[in-house]
């Protein structure tokens, strides 16, 4: 069911600082900044030839990632994303598998403008997983 990973995420406190670091240190593709009020965080993206890293800050307070970097202040790997072919699909499957999706259940756009869900972590060996359609 799931097919290519297609990033791994890692909260940060500052996202200009770890951008700068992938760029510099470890000279990768970054892209420039991309605040996502919706989702309460800003990205960027490390390209890679097979994959991505997504880096993430907190968007003010109410930042679901505020909370995780409260407990990480240096920051940390937050969820894998692998791709599904049909997101409805993938859900039905996983839910009848007794997985949990966080939320309402219904996905939401991500950051690539593709519909998105998450998994509780507690469900798949303490990570968090996110799904996106491809």
């Amino acid at each position: 069911m799931i097919g290519r990973l297609n990033h791994v995420a890692i909260v940060v406190p500052d996202l200009a600082a770890a951008a700068a670091l992938y760029r510099d240190a470890l000279g990768a593709r970054v892209s420039p900044p991309r605040p996502l009020p919706a989702h309460g965080v800003s990205v960027v993206f490390v390209e890679l030839p097979n994959s991505r890293i997504e880096l993430l800050e907190p968007l003010g307070p109410e930042s679901p990632v505020r909370g995780f970097l409260d407990r990480n202040p240096a920051g940390g790997m937050h969820h894998v994303c692998y791709e599904v072919a049909d997101i409805i699909a993938a859900r039905e499957r996983l839910t009848a598998a007794g997985a949990r999706v966080l939320g309402n259940g219904e996905p939401q756009i991500g950051a690539h403008d593709k519909p998105v869900l998450f998994l509780h972590p507690k469900d798949f060996c303490g990570t968090l997983i996110e799904l996106e359609e491809a």
